[in-house]
């Protein structure tokens, strides 16, 4: 009889430990593992197969959500981006997952058409609630569907703006399609190589292009975490991690009122949620943000010291990077790096470049500038 040989269990743990118990008492079971969703995007699948390996495991997989959704809302999803908001059965023991809901409006900027698998705290109506509230989005013509119960006879497709599907209740299990009109996609830009004249500036107050690309390879950027732009200008720097990584969030500090506002300018302009532009004096201005993952230094007003001091206490394990025109700034901020058990190297970054001059080519020199690591 069937039933005497189904067991039920909800714990994926449990059911782990059980299929191992079954295999060690008889090496000739066969266990079928029932199980929702496809095995092998976010789900089960991979689990088992690091228990078990793939001698003995074989996958039978039914259609997915994902190509359900695809063929309800006729996107296809041939260059979609597929995100998974799932954080697992168990809301004590969630999932780190690559993106969160925050990610979102960044990951649209980027992609027409987004699949979204969904759970309890990140439901369609929440999802809507960001995408809605989002300055980003605001320039899009975005279309949200929301599929619910794929595959059941309560099987509902419901379709809208993110203002339209927010504040509304949605049956489990479901799954989330966005997607971008092409009329509504902004001119692209590259992830890095924003230019000077891209950039909203003060003359001369903004880090040179070539400095900017040397620095952020020095960062070495994490995929997730906090980065502090301390003294950032019109915020190029910023502007290029906030794109370059939309699972940081980036806090551009900026003592002048004048450079904040071309900050908050590229912002905008650069669709750059991720990055929030701080009006403040460093150290000071450091108190009550959160403890950054790396920190970039374009210009300290003489506070180095006492901002290394800081940044010291509040990075546990990560990398500094100053740029420092000056002698004394190098020299300061290699004493300070090392006194707090920083590892440290410095170069020197000397640029020329290229202009016309009496029907020809020559060389323009500009001032040389040091960039400064510190990792511990």
């Amino acid at each position: 009889v069937v039933q005497d040989r189904l067991k039920i269990i909800n714990n994926v743990d449990d059911v782990m430990d059980f299929m191992a118990t079954t295999i060690a008492l008889d090496s000739n079971a066969i266990i079928g593992l029932i199980a929702s969703g496809d095995p092998m995007f976010h789900g089960i699948g991979k689990r088992t197969l690091d228990r078990f390996g793939p001698v003995i495991v074989e996958i039978l997989p039914d259609l997915s959500a994902v190509q359900l959704a695809s063929a309800r809302t006729r996107l296809s999803w041939d260059n979609a981006l597929l995100v998974s908001l799932h954080g697992g059965p168990n809301p004590e023991k969630r999932r780190k997952l690559p993106y969160v809901r925050t990610d979102l409006p960044h990951l649209l900027a980027r992609h027409h058409t987004l699949f979204i698998l969904t759970d309890r705290e990140n439901n369609p109506a929440l999802i809507a609630e960001t995408l809605a509230a989002s300055e980003t989005c605001r320039a899009m013509t975005i279309t949200m569907h929301v599929c619910e119960q794929l595959g059941y006879p309560t099987e509902r497709i419901t379709s809208g703006t993110p203002a339209g599907i927010a504040g509304n209740s949605y049956r489990d299990p479901n799954i989330v399609v966005l997607h971008k009109s092409g009329e509504s996609v902004p001119p692209p830009t590259p992830l890095l190589g924003l230019t000077e004249d891209s950039l909203a500036h003060s003359r001369g107050m903004i880090t040179k292009d070539e400095v900017r690309a040397v620095s952020l390879h020095k960062l070495a950027l994490p995929p997730t975490g906090v980065i502090w732009d301390i003294g950032a200008g019109s915020g190029a720097v910023s502007v290029e991690i906030a794109r370059l990584a939309p699972g940081l969030t980036v806090y551009a500090v900026e003592k002048d009122a004048v450079q904040l506002a071309h900050i908050e300018a590229n912002r905008a302009t650069f669709m750059a949620e991720n990055m929030q532009p701080v009006l403040g004096i460093a150290p000071e201005a450091l108190a009550d943000l959160p403890n950054p993952d790396r920190v970039f230094i374009g210009g300290s007003g003489g506070n180095m010291e006492a901002i290394l001091s800081q940044v010291s206490e509040r990075m546990r394990k990560g990398i500094i990077v100053v740029n420092a025109a000056q002698m004394e700034t190098l020299n300061t901020a290699l004493a300070a790096l090392r006194k707090s058990g920083f590892r440290t190297n410095a170069c020197q970054v000397s640029v020329s470049r290229m202009r016309e001059l009496g029907g020809g080519n020559s060389l323009e020199a500009h001032n040389p500038v040091f960039v400064i690591r510190g990792e511990r």
